[in-house]
Order: C-alpha cells, then structure tokens, then sequence
C-alpha cells in the first residue's frame, strides 16, 4: 500500500503555485506556501530537540493553519494529538498530559483558558496564527522561534522550492496519530492509529469517491474529530483539492452562501444536517394540499420530484456529485423523500478505531436502510448465529484498524475478541449482497420483560419524524420506556400555536408514535427537555448523560 504522504509530495510538487487550504474569504495558502510553512515549522521543532516520535498536540478551531500544523507533525514524524476545540480548558489540559505532549499548537482563545500546571511536559505552546510562542520554558524552542528567519535562509540559501520536498514514506507502520475519541458513551480515550491505517482511508477516498485538482471542498466538520480529518482534509488534500474552511460552526445562510461561492464536489456531512434541511425547506413545500395532488399523479410527480432535486443541487453550488453522510442513522421519512426526488446521497458507517471508514456504498449503488457494504480493504462480520436475521455486534479487522487506546491496556484488550477482531459494539445485520444494516448500539438495547430485544434508536427514528419534535433519546426507567424529546421551537413559533396545543404536544407525541411501534415497544411517556441535547462533533447525542 501506497503511503498517503507520497501522494499528498506529488501533488505539492506538481501544483506548487495552487490553492490548497484556505480560509473561506481569509488566509490562503498554495501547496508552496503550505510546504515552505512546514518546512520553517520543522527547523523550530528539530532547532528545539524535539523527537521522532514524540508526541505533540494540536488544539484549535478549523482553519487553513490547523491543516498546516498537522502536516507538520505528521511529516516531522512527530505523533500528532489532534484535541477538539469544543473540549472544556480542564478536558484540553488533561489529554495534552494524558497523552505525553511535548508541545502544543493552539490559538490564542484556548491559550488563555488553559491552567500551565496541568500540563507540565510541554516545553512550549505555539500560536498557529503566525506561529509564535504563547509559553516557553524551553531555551532552544525559544531561539529557534526567534531567529527561524536566520535558520531558515542557512539551511536553504537558495530558496525552498518544489524540488526540495521530501515527506517520509517508510514510516507506514508506525503511529500518525493519538485521535482522543469523544463518544456516546464514555469519557474519551486515545485511539492510536497507523500511517497504514490512514493511509488505506486515503487510497479509498481516491478510488471510490475520485477528485482533482478541479475540485474544491467545503470544510464543516471539527478536524479533531477523524471523520472530517480523513475526508474533508487529507484524502481530498492528496488528490489536489483546495480546501476552504468555515471556522466555527457557521450559521445556515453562511454555510449557504460558501456552497454557492465554493461549488463543492461533494457534500461530507452528518444526517442532522440533512434533516434539518428537510424539514425546515421541502417537507412545508411537498406538504401543501396541491403538491400532494401533484405528487401523485405519475409522470407530474417525476417532473417536480426532479426540479426539487435540481434546486437543492443548485442550492449547495450545482456542482455536487453525492452527498455521503455518516455518524449516524438517516430518519426513514427523510430518506425516502431523498429517494423520491432521486438526490445522489450514501450513508456511511464507521468509527474512530476505523480511522473511519468501515462501510460505504456508492449513491447509484446504495440500498436504503443501509450504511453501505464493507469497503475493500476491511473485513466485517456479524457475531450472530444467523447474521441475516438476528442482529449481532459488528466486528472489524483490516488495516486501517486501530493498535488499540494510548496509555490504556485493559480498554484496549477488552476492544478486540480472542482472534482479534475489532468490538465496535454497534448491533446490526448484513444481508446477501453484503448491505450493513445497524440496529443500534449494544450498550443501548433494552432487554423487556418478555426477552424481547428493544433498539431505542428505531423508536426514535419514529418520535423524530413527528410534528415539532428537533431531537429525542429513548430511556429505560423500571422496565418503562421514556422519551425525552427537545422540541423544535422555531416550528411551533411558525405554526402559531397556543399554549393550550403546545401543552398537548407530548401526549400526541406519545399516541400518534405508539400507533406505529410494536406492542413491546410502547412509549409510557413522554418528557420534555428544555436544551438541546449534549452532542458528540458527529453530532450523535452523548447518551450517557440521559437516564
């Protein structure tokens, strides 16, 4: 297998005066600037001792300079530690410890909120945004920030051009990447992963889902987190794509407004996203009375079905060739209108320990229900006596799987069976052509009274599809199951209810979603919650903290 850094130098050499990441209406860099920054990133690191091999964490929101300064650990061969902006201070500190770095790149905002103590090893803290010191304790780091200028101009008197780049190749088997989980389920642990397994997610990304040089990406989800990082940055990146970055999460008109400017060839999202879109600009239109009567009239509903899609193309720039989403399922009403007016989407399957892809299926390909097949380079099972029919825990080994948890020898035993496969304690079956169907996560089935196995993500998938409902999570409290809905505000503002309907809204809920459950599945309540529910950065709700 070809190691992704060699594809990634080609493209740097062959395109060195083209855009490669940027900040949407910001900073830009070409793949020259990008790889004389690295280079100049390089001398501080070697100038101040810093090892192969060591470890060395990068904390900051998405922009252009947070893709700089992963690729300068990752070609320094130093082990990159990429820590979500969105952690709280004391989180940020503890996993820069957790994990041995020795040096921390980070903006400004987090720098003031970090507590130095916590984070003894670290020698010195470096701004992304121009690359100065924050804190130093460190002499050599602090002479070789000072005077790069100086180092630089010796090492290379002649200028740094495309024919100097030299990435390193022969480090396949060794660990890229520190990527502290933040799941549904517990605290976060250091996952590690191979520039093996990273590079088997990039030479899938390139076969499958081709790009060029003639492409262009929009950036939205967090970079620390490795569905963003392997396919809205290093897979697209190698291929020659320019990147352009929205920083935090941005509102919709401006996500809008850089899909129209930025013409992405694919979308990378997650389902909520998509839903949301759903339900906030096309359910209220195919709901009216008339295009219900449309709709149903063969060969009118193709026509409108068909300019449907074509405006929403058109709405996210014209030029996108699938939608791919993955972090979690896509509600069933959605997807069959998706199906309906023929939009060119996939649901993927995967996890961190996958870095991330274990399933994908193309748009033209895709059964719905599904999150695709396995991809080529990983082997999935079932572990059930009739995989088919009766769900059982998808299992996992290939190259592009996880060595197991930093620092963490029990999780990491308990991570993988006897004959090492990987756990990913998801439920789900796999029919004759191959097609994944998840059921949900082990952790989360409900076992009734009756030995009836209960997967509360299909009752919520009923309980979302209702009027004024944003979001749910099923519990199981003394054998009964509870709903805990957050309703969506804007909606019930729209409608102009009054207090007495607004009041009513969680028994309707209840009735109209129990009319569609099996008798083992009822829902006995139906709690309202007053905030949003607490998210992961591919937007799955962090259960754990619902009971």
């Amino acid at each position: 297998m070809e190691h992704y850094l060699a594809g990634l130098q080609e493209t740097v050499k062959k395109h060195w005066n083209e855009k490669s990441v940027c900040d949407f209406k910001g900073e830009e860099f070409t793949f020259g600037k990008l790889a004389t920054t690295i280079e100049k990133n390089h001398i501080v690191l070697e100038k101040a001792g810093v090892k192969k091999g060591e470890k060395i964490s990068l904390c900051a929101k998405n922009c252009a300079r947070w893709a700089v300064s992963y690729l300068t650990i990752n070609t320094y061969e130093g082990i990159a530690v990429p820590i979500l902006a969105d952690f709280h201070p004391d989180s940020i500190s503890h996993l820069v410890d957790h994990s041995d770095s020795v040096v921390l790149y980070t903006d400004d905002e987090h720098f003031k909120a970090l507590d130095l103590t916590k984070m003894p090893k670290v020698k010195g803290i470096i701004d992304i945004a121009d690359y100065s010191l924050l804190y130093c304790n460190d002499e050599a780091l602090k002479d070789a920030v000072e005077n790069i200028d100086k180092y630089f101009a010796e090492k290379w008197p002649n200028g740094y051009t495309a024919a100097d780049v030299d990435f390193p190749t022969d480090n396949i088997k060794d660990i890229a990447v520190i990527n502290y989980t933040s799941g549904t389920t517990s605290a976060p642990k250091g996952v590690m992963l191979t520039n093996e397994a990273i590079a088997a997610t990039t030479d899938f990304g390139t076969r499958y889902i081709p790009c060029s040089i003639e492409d262009n990406i929009v950036s939205m989800l967090p970079m620390a987190h490795i569905y963003g990082f392997a396919y809205e940055f290093l897979y697209p990146l190698s291929n020659g794509v320019t990147i352009y970055y929205l920083g935090k999460t941005p509102s919709p008109s401006v996500l809008i407004k850089a899909m129209q400017e930025v013409k992405p060839y694919v979308v990378i999202t997650v389902p909520l996203v998509m839903e949301k879109i759903y339900k906030s600009s096309l359910k209220p239109v195919v709901d009216k009375p008339v295009m219900k009567v449309l709709t149903s009239i063969p060969g009118v509903n193709k026509i409108l079905f068909k300019k449907i899609r074509e405006k929403l193309l058109t709405t996210f720039g014209g030029n996108v060739r699938q939608f791919i989403m993955g972090g979690a399922a896509l509600n069933p009403e959605v997807e069959n209108f998706f199906q309906k007016i023929g939009l060119p989407y996939t649901v993927g399957y995967g996890m961190t320990e996958a870095a991330p892809l274990l399933a994908y299926q193309k748009p033209e390909l895709f059964a719905k229900g599904s999150c695709g097949v396995a991809i080529d380079c990983t082997k999935v099972r079932i572990d059930s006596e009739d995989p088919a029919n009766i769900a059982g825990e998808i299992q996992a080994m290939g190259p592009n799987i996880t060595l197991g948890y930093y620092n963490a020898p029990e999780a990491t035993a308990n991570a993988f069976t006897e004959d090492g496969w990987l756990r990913t304690g998801d439920l789900g079956v796999m029919d004759a052509q191959g097609n994944i169907f998840i059921r949900g996560r082990s952790k989360n089935m409900i076992l009734s009274a009756n030995g009836q196995n209960i997967y509360p993500e299909e009752i919520e998938a009923v309980i979302n599809s209702k009027d004024y409902v944003a979001e749910s999570v099923v519990v199981d409290r003394a054998t009964k199951l509870v709903a805990l809905v957050y309703l969506d505000d804007a909606a019930i503002k729209k409608a102009g209810l009054d207090n007495e309907t607004i009041a009513g809204i969680p028994e309707n809920i209840r009735v109209s979603s129990n009319k569609m459950l099996p008798n083992y599945s009822q829902i006995t309540k139906v709690e309202i919650m007053t905030e949003p529910f607490e998210k992961t950065p591919k937007m799955s709700i962090k259960r754990f903290m619902y009971k």
